[in-house]
């Protein structure tokens, strides 16, 4: 089912989400729309708060990309109640647009890599630092869950 995604200026956007349970309801269903969502919307990921919802949920797929990046091809992640918990000193910039404010592109300076620790869809924890193109799409997304 394809969701609404709402737009710059909505409230939920500037909420900082909260943390869920794996009894929270319909979660399979929910991430499986959202995934719909994106891939209607031609993006690569997708913030809960961007449909509405408060929580600390995020899906990325950018097997999009697998053509010019190899490294990709297949890749389609869950993150939940992630947290970036640590960022490199070295960072760099780059343009990126947001579903969230469509036809808008501008350049953005992020840390080059993040330490973070997240659930997958599965509830099974992972504590890793993520670097390059990956670690820039996190952060993106991840900014929506801080309410930025």
């Amino acid at each position: 089912m394809i969701l609404p995604i709402y737009l710059y200026g909505q409230p939920v956007l500037r909420k900082v989400a909260e943390d869920i349970t794996p009894d929270y309801p319909e979660l399979k269903s929910l991430i499986e729309n959202m995934f719909d969502t994106m891939h209607q919307a031609e993006g690569i990921g997708l913030a809960a708060p961007q449909i509405g919802l408060a929580i600390r949920l995020v899906v990325v797929d950018l097997d999009v990309l697998s053509e010019d990046f190899p490294e990709f091809k297949d890749f389609r992640k869950v993150y939940i109640n992630a947290h970036i918990l640590e960022t490199s000193e070295e960072s760099d910039s780059m343009e990126e647009g947001c579903l969230s404010l469509p036809g808008i592109h501008e350049k953005v300076t992020r840390p080059s890599s993040i330490h973070v620790k997240y659930l997958d869809e599965n509830f099974v924890e992972h504590d890793e630092w993520v670097d390059g193109y990956l670690a820039r799409v996190m952060q993106h997304e991840f900014d929506h869950l801080e309410g930025k």
